[in-house]
């Protein structure tokens, strides 16, 4: 995280909902939804459907919580602007705030629609950067092999071949969840490999920061009602969140992105996932408060939580 503010803005969602009310009251006090929470850039990615086209959209959703659906926006905008002053994109803030809302709100209108890039040349050339299929596999087999209590019935129940020969390895990924226990099966038959991964089921930061005492999990209910074509190697249960992993089906960084983007475009159809998860939710109320809000809110929002974010980071990278 001592990176950048981007990064810290990941791996800190925690402190995102302590200071939103505290910054932003009004647009805490608007229409609630069951939303993504630690909505930002690179929180999108690939995975393929049961006919296994090609679909892009939310990556990560194991911080979904009950939220105003401002909150969503206006983080994923944030990461826009801490990116842009970071020198990852080539926009102005403006300009991509703008982006982020028009998607939204077109596809509230509109009512969504999934983004199976199988049919859509645009964002495919925009969004897909597979991973180097040998070098993908060499890395994710070089994690330590697991040892101790490991869920390997479960990943094996979830492999296409149950029977196959599998090695489990822990992972380590992400920011935000580096601390969250994560095994991967690998089967390799020689010629392809096939990988689950079970990552332990905790429920979201937002709980924490509200002092629940008995904090629920909104996961299966969010994919439930969004607009979304399902992953089928995705699965939650009590204790575990298993998905497949695989050089094509993965989270999308901003530097796998290809050099040659249209950034605008991008960020609208961001924009326009962000309301495909919240499409299951009080569409009517969410049009009728974005009719209310000024030109120019989003933006605002997003500076001045972008500011909230930088002054966290800087105190912490001085106090470490």
């Amino acid at each position: 995280m001592r990176e950048s503010a981007f990064v810290f803005l990941r791996g800190t969602f925690f402190r995102w909902m302590q200071i939103w009310p505290e910054r932003l009251p009004r647009l805490d006090a608007a229409p609630r939804v069951i939303g993504v929470g630690d909505l930002h850039l690179e929180n999108f990615g690939t995975w393929r459907d049961e006919d296994n086209r090609l679909v892009w959209g939310v990556n990560d959703v194991d911080e979904a919580c009950q939220i105003p659906y401002t909150l969503d926006l206006v983080r994923l905008a944030t990461s826009a602007v801490l990116a842009i002053r970071e020198g990852h994109l080539a926009l102005s803030p403006e300009s991509a705030c703008q982006a982020i809302l028009d998607g939204y709100t077109t596809s509230m209108r509109r009512r969504g629609f999934p983004s199976v890039l199988d049919g859509h040349e645009l964002l495919r050339s925009i969004v897909f950067a597979p991973h180097n299929p040998k070098h993908y596999w060499r890395k994710l087999a070089s994690h330590p092999r697991a040892t101790g209590k490991v869920p390997t019935k479960k990943l094996r129940a979830h492999m296409p071949d149950k029977d196959a020969k599998i090695t489990i390895v822990r992972r380590i990924a992400g920011v935000g969840s580096l601390g969250r226990q994560r095994f991967v099966a690998i089967a390799d038959n020689g010629d392809s490999c096939v990988a689950r991964e079970a990552k332990a089921l905790v429920p979201s930061a937002a709980a924490w920061a509200r002092g629940e005492e008995r904090p629920k999990t909104y996961i299966e209910t969010l994919l439930a009602h969004a607009v979304r074509v399902p992953d089928p190697t995705y699965d939650v249960s009590r204790r575990w969140i298993i998905r497949g992993l695989a050089p094509d089906c993965t989270r999308i960084e901003l530097a796998d992105l290809p050099k040659e983007r249209d950034e605008l475009k991008l960020l609208r159809a961001m924009g326009w996932e962000a309301a495909n998860m919240h499409l299951g939710s009080r569409r009517r109320k969410i049009l009728k408060h974005l009719a209310t809000q000024s030109d120019r809110w989003l933006e605002h929002a997003a500076k001045e939580m972008a500011a909230a974010t930088t002054e966290d980071f800087r105190a912490w990278v001085t106090s470490t």
